[in-house]
């Protein structure tokens, strides 16, 4: 794709108008001559007031007159950056390339890639590095992704797209610590109960374009396995025991160079995974659908397509579903804090528990416990301590006690 440059000062015929019976019932259009075709090009937005659709004609025609086409000022953040990427990464050394590459297309893209570019904001990328942070990337990983979003803003910049760079942040580091603090207690993510659960599968499916059912199996299925949307995603048919009812969680989708792939689960770690009786209904009319392809894929797509969780998203406008059912901070990495933590109250034993959730340490399992067991676990914890202490005090050196004083006696005549 060529950017389109009409001259400066370039003239739009601009409109708004009113098309009842929309959500979004104002529709803001641009339309220009293409300097080198001679084509009638055009934009247009539906937008919800009028205000805001006048805001948008002016800020094209703002755009227009720095000498950029309103076809570039409306792409998508990963279309910009995939138009602009040697520019923008310009003066980069070759080894620099390659995770700056590997933080756009594997977190950057995936997180808001769908956004245009004027309307990514110092909030979006706010919650979009916080959200990397709590997903357990370490800082190295994190610095690489800001870095190439920042020069594609900066690019922006110098195209006339926006005004400020957005992607200029600082103090991302101490983040950590707050994230570390607010998953001791990762029960606070979790939905509180099944009825929950179902009521944002149903609203998701009936939210979706197609009301495709699947997107409310995926979300059910999620939940009561603690799984991630990539390993729901990797599910195949022969993972799922119907004898026991067990899945073996061993792959998962994710994005990588080419699109999207399938390797081994977090940590490498195959796992068995528990199917409780509230879904095996879904799970076996989904292995009747696929036949006796043992490598068929349990969860889809509408179109037979692969699941990420950016998918899952978009398709289903979660953001807008969940702030109205009242969880504004509900991510679908939240899901699985769901089941962990209904599985800690169910009573099964932390070190079933870490192995069902793939955890590499103990620790991290822990944090899933109801607060009383674990103050249990602490009161162990410092009993231990304490007898670990009386046993090197009393390997230490000992002290000679001091002779007791002579006492002279009184001969008594």
């Amino acid at each position: 794709m060529q950017k389109q440059i009409p001259p400066i000062g370039v003239k739009l015929s601009v409109d708004v108008e009113y098309r009842e019976g929309f959500p979004n019932p104002h529709r803001a259009r641009v339309r220009w001559f293409d300097p080198e075709s001679g084509q009638r090009l055009s934009r247009s937005r539906m937008l919800p007031t009028d205000d805001e659709a006048q805001s948008w004609v002016d800020r094209m025609e703002r755009i227009a007159q720095r000498g950029v086409s309103p076809a570039v000022a409306t792409m998508p953040l990963a279309e910009y950056g995939e138009l602009e990427w040697d520019l923008a990464m310009r003066g980069l050394e070759p080894k620099t390339m390659d995770p700056y590459g590997a933080g756009w297309r594997l977190r950057v893209v995936p997180a808001i890639g769908h956004l245009e570019v004027p309307v990514i904001t110092n909030g979006v990328v706010d919650r979009t590095v916080y959200g990397w942070i709590a997903d357990g990337h370490g800082r190295s990983t994190v610095k690489n992704s800001i870095a190439p979003l920042n020069r594609v803003m900066e690019q922006a910049v110098r195209d006339g797209i926006i005004d400020v760079n957005p992607a200029k942040i600082t103090g991302w580091q101490r983040t950590y610590q707050q994230v570390e603090d607010e998953l001791d207690d990762p029960r606070s993510l979790a939905l509180r109960d099944w009825d929950a659960l179902d009521d944002l599968a149903n609203a998701l499916v009936e939210r979706s374009h197609d009301q495709y059912l699947g997107w409310g199996d995926v979300v059910r299925f999620s939940a009561c396995t603690a799984a991630r949307i990539g390993e729901v995603s990797g599910v195949r048919a022969q993972d799922i025991d119907r004898r026991t009812w067990t899945w073996e969680c061993c792959r998962q989708t994710t994005p990588g160079p080419g699109g999207l792939i399938d390797k081994g689960t977090k940590g490498k770690r195959r796992r068995a995974v528990p199917l409780i009786p509230e879904i095996r209904p879904m799970v076996s009319a989904r292995l009747d659908a696929v036949g006796n392809d043992p490598m068929a894929r349990l969860f889809t797509g509408p179109r037979g397509g692969r699941i990420t969780t950016a998918i899952l998203r978009d398709a289903t406008h979660w953001d807008e579903v969940v702030v109205r059912l009242g969880y504004e901070h509900l991510r679908r990495h939240d899901l699985r804090h769901t089941g962990l933590t209904w599985m800690a109250d169910a009573g099964i034993p932390v070190h079933v528990l870490r192995v069902i959730a793939g955890h590499g340490s103990i620790t991290t399992t822990q944090r899933y416990l109801h607060p009383d067991r674990r103050s249990i676990h602490l009161a162990g914890a410092a009993l231990s301590r304490y007898l670990t202490d009386g046993r090197r005090e009393a390997a230490g050196p000992k002290l000679v006690p001091e002779p007791a004083p002579v006492r002279h006696l009184r001969l008594v005549r």
